[in-house]
Parts: C-alpha cells; structure tokens; sequence
C-alpha cells in the first residue's frame, strides 16, 4: 500500500483507525444512543471502551500470530511471485468492492424488473389477482431487524451493563469479516519490528482513535445537544442508508493501495510510460 506503507506508520495506523470509525458497530450504533431521549453517557462510553477493547484483544491475539508470519513470509512477499500474489489480492479487493450488493443496486435491479414486466404486456397487479395466482404478493420489508433490535436492547430503561457489552460484543464479532482497516494496520505493525510493548500501545493508539469519532460526537451531544440534535438525525439516517456503501469503499480503497504498491514495485508504471513514450 504505497500511500500507507510508505508514511510513518503512526500517521498510516491513525488514517486506517478513522476509516474503521465508520462502521456500524463504532459509530451508527453509539449515534443511537446519542439520539435517546434521555442521554446515558456513561452508557455510551461503556459500550465504546467494550467494542475498543474487543478490537484490542483481536488485534493482539491475530499480532502474535503475524508477528512470526511477516518474518517467515517477508521474503516471498517482497518477491516477484510475492508481488504478483499482491496485485491480485489488491485487484480483487478492488473488483469486490463493486459486487457488493448495495441498496442503489438493489433499487436499480427492482427498477428494472418492473420495466421488464412492463414491457411483457402486464400492467401493475392488484392484491386480488396476486392472491389469485395472477401475481406474486410482495413480502412486507421486515419491521425489525439486527439493527433495531440493538438499539431497541440498548435504549430500554431496564438495559444492564451486561446488556451494553453483549451488544457491543456482538457487533464487533459481526464485523470480523469486514475489519480490514485493522488487519492491514495488524500486518504495517507486524513489519514495524517493534518490541512487544510498543507493538500492544500502537494497537491500543489504533483502537482510541477509531472509537474517537464517537467521542467527539458525544462531548458535543453533552455540550450542545439542541444545536447537534438534527445533524445526529441526518447522520444516524446517512449511515443507516450508506453502510454497504462504506464497506464497499474501503475495500475498494485498501485494495487500490494494495495493488498500486505491487504494481510499482513491479515496475508496471515505469513500462508503461517508456511504452507510451514509443
């Protein structure tokens, strides 16, 4: 990753930490709670300091692993076959960035669908004749959902500490899959060559600037709450809209980076150019 690797790795890991900031689990679910009625900072703090903590206990436990993996496979990786392997990674991560299903995708597949049955000579169908047979009835959109009832379990009077952790818990294991900010910025701290210490502080840094965001966020629902009330509205509802959006983004953003520093170092730009100077 040509613009991550070769920054200082502080300024790469911080860039990395606010790109996994946005996701649901670090701040649309914190937002939620920003949005309650009646604010609970402590609550609020109590699920950061949990989702952070699982992030940490990841990080050091998948660190030690990589530690002795970059040594070993450190050679092949810097490598022709290495970065050839690289390129394709990265290119892939770029190409699925685009698969991912998305609600705009969605909307355009149900768009066109219903011009398709326009064209087939059947006009909009009733109830009656979907009830018939003639039809199919559409499935009512689920009125709850993971989301929902997280929010639900979180804003309730009776929610205990326990309730707080379990969802902040659960939504930093539903985002394993899809924390590659953070296994990129495990792999950049794995190279460091840092001692065992230093290595846990730049990933604790890591963890403290992902969940800080949401800090801002709430020191200024305490400070100001009438004035960041209908921003927090907007932003909950963004966020809500945007989230396969994000993810797509920064797997095609990592995956750019990835690519690009094989292809340098590959030395594909350099041919390019003297071949387009012929």
């Amino acid at each position: 990753m040509d613009l991550v690797t070769d920054a200082p790795l502080g300024l790469s890991l911080t860039v990395l930490a606010l790109l996994d900031g946005l996701s649901i689990g670090t701040l649309l679910i914190p937002v939620f709670l920003l949005l309650a009625p009646r604010l609970r900072g402590g609550r609020v703090l109590l699920y950061l300091v949990t989702i952070a903590g699982f992030y940490l206990v990841v990080g050091v436990l998948v660190t030690l692993g990589l530690v002795n993996l970059v040594e070993a496979g450190q050679g092949f990786l810097n490598s022709t076959p290495g970065r050839i392997v690289r390129l394709v990674v990265g290119a892939g991560l770029l190409v699925a960035s685009f698969a991912i299903p998305t609600r705009e995708k969605a909307q355009a597949r149900e768009a066109e669908r219903a011009r398709e049955h326009v064209s087939s000579g059947v006009g909009p169908a009733s109830r009656a004749d979907a009830v018939a047979g003639l039809a199919p009835v559409p499935s009512p959109a689920p009125a709850g959902g993971r989301l929902s009832r997280w929010r639900d379990r979180l804003l309730a009077e009776s929610a205990s500490p326990v309730n707080v952790m379990a969802v902040a818990l659960a939504a930093g294991l539903l985002e394993v899959a899809t924390m590659l900010p953070y296994l990129v910025g495990m792999g950049l701290v794995a190279e460091a060559g840092l001692d065992g210490p230093l290595r846990f502080a730049a990933l604790a840094g890591y963890c403290v600037v992902m969940i800080a965001p949401a800090l801002v966020l709430l020191a200024l629902r305490v400070v100001a709450a009438p004035l960041v009330q209908r921003p927090l509205e907007r932003l909950a509802a963004w966020l809500e809209r945007t989230a396969a959006e994000n993810t797509a983004w920064i797997i095609g953003i990592i995956g750019f980076f990835v690519a690009r520093a094989a292809a340098s170092e590959l030395g594909l730009f350099t041919a390019l150019g003297d071949l387009a100077q012929r």
